[in-house]
């Protein structure tokens, strides 16, 4: 399941969900362009964790939830935490972050 946030409310829904895999991005970030293609597939080839698009300027409290510095960064939340996130434009590296909490 792949969603594109439309309120600034990560908060309630990684309280809401045993694990979440977040991308913060912004539409004039062209790594964030690059990588969201194949964050969606990775959500569509793992439909029992919800998978959340965030765009970092509109969302700062949803920002807040991890160490956004740089774009796009990935999240793997699980039981309400962060339990990791990173700054990449590799799917190697992005699938190595999701191994973490797909258990």
């Amino acid at each position: 399941m792949f969603i594109e946030l439309t309120e600034d409310n990560l908060q309630e829904i990684v309280d809401n969900h045993a694990k979440v895999m977040v991308q913060y991005g912004a539409s004039w970030c062209g790594n964030c362009r690059i990588m969201k293609p194949k964050f969606k597939k990775l959500a569509s080839e793992n439909e029992d964790i919800p998978f959340y698009y965030v765009d970092a300027e509109k969302f700062p409290a949803s920002r807040k939830l991890a160490k956004v510095d740089n774009l796009p960064t990935f999240a793997a939340f699980q039981q309400g935490e962060l339990k990791n996130q990173i700054q990449t434009n590799k799917t190697e590296v992005l699938n190595d972050l999701f191994n973490e909490i797909k258990g």
